[in-house]
């Protein structure tokens, strides 16, 4: 066996990055490493007070990450600074979101997402980078389509101990890259119901780390409420595949500030969460907090915050063309 072959097996093996056997193994934290990385996603404020439910809803910033035809679903011009973190297992995520659905004038809808990281700094020490183009285009005032191609990357910073069998100096570190892409549409049966239908890591070169995600859900949406129930199929992380189910409410009040509550179940890590989340929400900026934290021990806190800027409503730039609104 070469020294990459004995380096990869032994940091998959005490890593826990790959599916095999469906195997839970543990990051620091004692959570399930899948789970402890957030299986390789990024997420805004917004969407993790709502407990992940916000794929038919979320427009804007959140459609980069979860559904990519919610680019199209508000017109808008934002950019927006986030910064995740989950202390008990050593994650910090932080990057950049700019999303533009205001400057074509056919309609189309585009964003750039990138955000990078390290998860457990004191064990296995890896670094991420993830980098994602979204383009989304509304096909009629009721029907929205996106696609959103991405690359991953996941870095060994420490050298493993070599495994079983290896000889002297067989040790080394791991990198991975994957490339894949999100793909999804939502429908409009009404002015304020929405369904949607989204993949997520459709063609990932590794489906243990980004594994490939098929669902969906239904949401009901106004300017100053929302409420929505998420369904989801997770492929590959565990042994067979397995749902994640979620749902979120928002209630926006004084018209500028939204009150955010959300629930999240995982079966293939057996793990509840409560998520909650407030913010400001203004014509020219937004600051907006979350937090979620799991039901079980042992347990983990993500804290998640937002300040993003309204182009749009700055006077600084111009609409190609008056398109589609939605809520």
């Amino acid at each position: 066996m070469t020294r990459t072959a004995l380096a990869l097996s032994s940091a998959l093996a005490l890593a826990g990055l790959t599916s095999s056997a469906g195997a839970q193994e543990t990051a620091t934290g004692g959570l399930p490493t899948q789970f402890a990385n957030h299986y390789g996603q990024s997420e805004t404020a917004r969407i993790t007070a709502l407990g992940g439910a916000i794929r038919s809803v979320g427009g804007g910033t959140a459609g980069i990450f979860l559904n990519p035809a919610g680019i199209a679903l508000t017109r808008l011009y934002h950019v927006e600074g986030i910064l995740q973190a989950t202390p008990e297992v050593g994650r910090i995520m932080g990057g950049g979101v700019v999303v533009d659905s205001i400057m074509n004038r056919y309609g189309l809808a585009g964003g750039l997402a990138v955000q990078y990281g390290i998860l457990d700094v004191d064990g296995v020490d890896w670094s991420a980078l993830d980098v994602r183009i979204g383009l989304a285009f509304p096909i009629s005032e009721r029907l929205f389509i996106g696609v959103a191609p991405r690359y991953a990357s996941l870095s060994q910073g420490s050298e493993l101990p070599p495994p079983e069998g290896a000889g002297a100096g067989e040790i080394g570190t791991l990198h991975l890259h994957a490339f894949t892409f999100d793909a999804g549409l939502i429908v409009k049966p009404t002015e304020s119901l929405h369904v949607s239908v989204v993949g997520q890591n459709i063609t990932s070169t590794h489906r243990g780390t980004y594994p490939t995600t098929i669902g969906g859900g239904i949401g009901y949406g106004t300017e100053l409420f929302s409420l929505e129930f998420d369904a989801i199929g997770d492929l590959n992380s565990y042994e067979g595949a397995t749902a994640r189910l979620m749902g979120g409410a928002e209630l926006v009040l004084a018209e500028y500030f939204p009150v955010r509550l959300g629930y999240s179940f995982d079966q293939g890590a057996s793990i509840h969460a409560l998520s909650g989340g407030l913010g400001y929400v203004g014509r020219e900026f937004s600051v907006e907090a979350s937090v979620r934290r799991t039901l079980s021990s042992p347990g983990a806190t993500t804290i998640v915050v937002g300040l993003a800027y309204h182009l749009e409503s700055s006077g600084l730039i111009k609409a190609a063309t008056e398109g589609y609104s939605a809520q």
